[in-house]
């Protein structure tokens, strides 16, 4: 009886677990990766302009050495011959910032143009002389009339000589006046004061009296507030190139000669600055320019030296 009753249960489980539902395995469905869109940020645009003159060959060396690209800008230079077409480039905002001087600066913002200067530039403005000038009293000096070169025939030549202004405000014109005898004299701007002792014209250099060259780059009050970044690494960008050249001012040569086109064999014959770092003038130096611009144009002036300058830039 009992290995009857064992049998009997044996088949009995047998049974039921033959009848039990099996459940079948759920697979966990593998999710397909979804591919993730990056957003590209484009790097910021600044458009700057340049004159010809030995001041630009940091800018020029900082866009060839890529030193614009590692800090993240995109930077793109602009090269004028003509002060004005600069300026309304600046008015209308066709471009963000430009190579200009401290005559220019105090104009504009006693004309309620919104505009800063960032930084000194490095310029050299030798005196060009005629042929068979003979050293007397009287002097002929030509030279543009609300300008450096107005500036410094007062600071380098009222000493020494009676300076008689000849207004002419074209560089070309200016050269061939005194090619041609006409004026003693005339102040013009590195490397075309080089360009022109190719004529026979002796080049003289004077020291500026108070160390700073009157030579500053601005932006505009719109593209300091709306690009401050990218204007602090634009000054960065230059510091490296200036560094560079502080190094071998060859590569200042060497890109003057390429980017503005000028006859090799002046290569060497080019008369540089010291380059130097981001830097803006003292307070003294700034009104003094301030006082000097409204005697020539005849206005009072109420703008104070702090107001011309963004001073954030500074390194």
């Amino acid at each position: 009886m009992k290995k009857t009753l064992t049998i009997m249960l044996l088949l009995s489980l047998l049974f039921l677990a033959g009848c039990a539902k099996v459940e079948p395995a759920v697979e966990t469905p593998v999710e397909t990766p979804v591919a993730v869109e990056q957003e590209i940020i484009e790097p910021v645009k600044l458009i700057v302009g340049v004159m010809p003159a030995v001041d630009a060959a940091p800018i020029f060396l900082a866009k060839e050495q890529g030193y614009f690209e590692e800090m993240g800008i995109d930077v793109e230079i602009q090269l004028f011959t003509n002060a004005q077409d600069r300026q309304s480039a600046l008015q209308t905002g066709a471009i963000d910032g430009a190579m200009s001087d401290m005559i220019a600066l105090v104009t504009n913002v006693q004309g309620g143009f919104d505009l800063k200067g960032t930084t000194l530039t490095d310029g050299m403005f030798p005196v060009l002389v005629r042929n068979g000038f003979e050293e007397v009293e009287d002097v002929t000096v030509a030279m543009m009339e609300v300008s450096v070169s107005n500036y410094l025939a007062d600071e380098w030549l009222s000493n020494d000589y009676t300076v008689e202004k000849v207004y002419i405000n074209e560089i070309p014109a200016r050269l061939e006046m005194i090619k041609n005898g006409n004026v003693d004299m005339g102040i013009f701007p590195e490397p075309l004061a080089t360009m022109g002792t190719l004529d026979g014209l002796e080049k003289r250099i004077f020291e500026t009296k108070d160390g700073y060259c009157p030579d500053v780059f601005v932006f505009t009050g719109k593209a300091i507030k709306e690009k401050s970044e990218a204007i602090e690494a634009y000054h960065r960008a230059i510091d490296l190139a200036v560094e560079d050249i502080q190094g071998d001012d060859g590569l200042a040569r060497d890109i003057l000669i390429e980017k503005l086109k000028l006859k090799p064999e002046i290569r060497d014959l080019i008369d540089l600055p010291e380059y130097k770092l981001t830097n803006l003038p003292d307070q003294a130096y700034v009104e003094n320019i301030i006082e000097w611009t409204s005697e020539v144009l005849g206005k009072d002036f109420d703008i104070d030296a702090e107001s011309l300058f963004e001073r954030k830039f500074v390194n």
